[in-house]
């Protein structure tokens, strides 16, 4: 990139093949994380995976910023702002997630026992727990939330894959601080859960480091201290108007899982493995439509803030049909390998032919989700933030926690019937954003 005006024209396979790559690579470590500590200890796992609910909570907080910062940033580039504006918002959203950090630290600190204390668990159990989560969530908390603001930051900028470099990096200094805890290579103590733990915020710490040397060198990205005090308050609006609403709604979404969860819990535990074991596959296949859809999401922001709406409104129209295209073949390897797929997981025949109906419905499902990332992508990229999150919190209650109970419990569909109201939701929900994106009225949102 020579300059800011060029940004627009950014191709988009650069911007979308690392953030892919990243997320293909989050996937398969966090993967191997689960298979490292379960040769540990299953009990180990159970309270790792007890306290990664509010590890995930806490980073919903944290993306209150982020968010708000890359949708802000991609704008205010493509409308060529100045540098110091542009510093200003890397400044107050770096003040607000050191607040938010810092204090959510403390929170951590003095919380854990109080809410590990409302489960029913054994000793082994509660200590994994409370040791990963003070660690990991507490003392570690920062440099999480500050990796996540210097990635979004560098993304802003077209710098996707500099941060997919540094998420590599941070990844395999996890895995192998996770082996030397667990296995106790070249003599080392075994650490268990503390050691996991402080090799998850080891590998924050470093991508911190990393992340500013880079950010540091990219001259063209504006983010220093100097007249730090002076950010307008106006600034810290703006973030939080964008950041605030988009929080909400994937807190709603959680929260709604959740429900969902439950009620699938009901049908036992064939349905239970079969859901996990599903997602597992095809997760690989939506994580190509989340990256598409960040990069439209920078890519509407920089024609919005230049003033070029008309070309952002037929630019979107491509990478939706480009989303689709990779979703629905990803779809089909999936069920082409479909018997050796399920026999990596399971031996249940039961289980198995649940993952073959699963995977079926996934074509469903993940076409109607590539059209719902690409146009809220577009949507959100351009300032609109308020329409999808609205509608997208009450899609979520009505039709996939009323709808799965109708279909799954009611209709007996099981959890064929779950599945079938989330296809539904996201095509139904795409169907909207298509409409309000063929509407344009999405263009008077613009953020400069």
């Amino acid at each position: 990139m020579n300059s800011k005006s060029t940004r627009g024209s950014m191709s988009m396979v650069k911007l979308t093949v690392p953030l892919a790559l990243e997320q293909f690579f989050r996937i398969l470590v966090s993967s191997l994380d689960t298979f490292m500590l379960s040769t540990y200890s299953e009990k180990a796992v159970a309270g790792v995976g007890l306290v990664t609910q509010y590890v995930f909570f806490l980073n919903l907080l944290f993306s209150v910023i982020v968010t708000g910062t890359t949708i802000i940033l991609a704008q205010y580039l493509g409308a060529e702002k100045s540098d110091e504006e542009l510093n200003q918002i890397s400044q107050a959203s770096s003040v607000m997630v050191t607040i938010i950090s810092l204090v959510l630290t403390a929170v951590v600190l003095f919380a854990t026992a109080p809410i590990l204390s409302c489960y029913t668990l054994e000793e082994e159990v509660r200590q994994s727990a409370y040791d990963y989560f003070i660690i990991y969530g507490g003392i570690c908390a920062f440099f999480c939330a500050f990796s996540l603001l210097q990635s979004g930051i560098l993304r802003s900028y077209g710098y996707t894959k500099e941060a997919m470099y540094v998420t590599v990096i941070a990844n395999l200094i996890n895995v192998a601080g996770n082996a030397l805890s667990l296995y106790g290579f070249f003599g080392l103590p075994i650490l268990g859960v503390k050691g996991v733990a402080w090799s998850s915020g080891i590998s924050m710490i470093v991508s911190c480091i990393i992340l500013q040397c880079i950010i540091v060198r990219k001259k063209e990205v504006q983010f220093n201290l100097k007249g730090i005090k002076k950010v307008p308050l106006k600034i810290y609006q703006i973030i939080l108007s964008i950041g605030v609403p988009t929080a909400g709604e994937s807190i709603s979404y959680n929260v709604a899982q959740i429900v969902v969860m439950a009620m699938i819990s009901t049908l036992g535990t064939f349905a239970m493995s079969a859901q996990i074991y599903t997602q597992t596959i095809v997760r690989f296949a939506y994580a190509l439509a989340i990256s598409i859809g960040s990069a439209t999401q920078i890519k509407t922001g920089y024609y919005v803030g230049a003033r070029q709406s008309e070309i952002a409104y037929k630019k979107v129209y491509k990478y939706w049909l480009c989303a689709v295209m990779c979703s629905m073949s990803l779809m089909l390897v999936c069920n082409l390998l479909k018997v050796p797929l399920a026999k990596i997981f399971t031996t249940n025949t039961d289980v198995i032919q649940l993952i073959y109906d699963l995977l079926l419905v996934s074509f469903y499902i993940e076409f109607g989700r590539s059209m719902n990332l690409i146009f809220i992508g577009g949507l959100k990229g351009s300032g609109d933030i308020r329409f999808p999150v609205f509608y997208g919190s009450v899609s979520m209650w009505l039709v996939i926690v009323g709808g799965g109970w109708l279909l799954g419990l009611r209709a007996g569909l099981g959890i064929v019937g779950f599945w079938l109201a989330i296809g539904t939701e996201e095509t139904t929900r795409g169907i909207v954003m298509f409409f309000r994106w063929k509407s344009k009225r999405w263009m008077k949102n613009a953020l400069v």
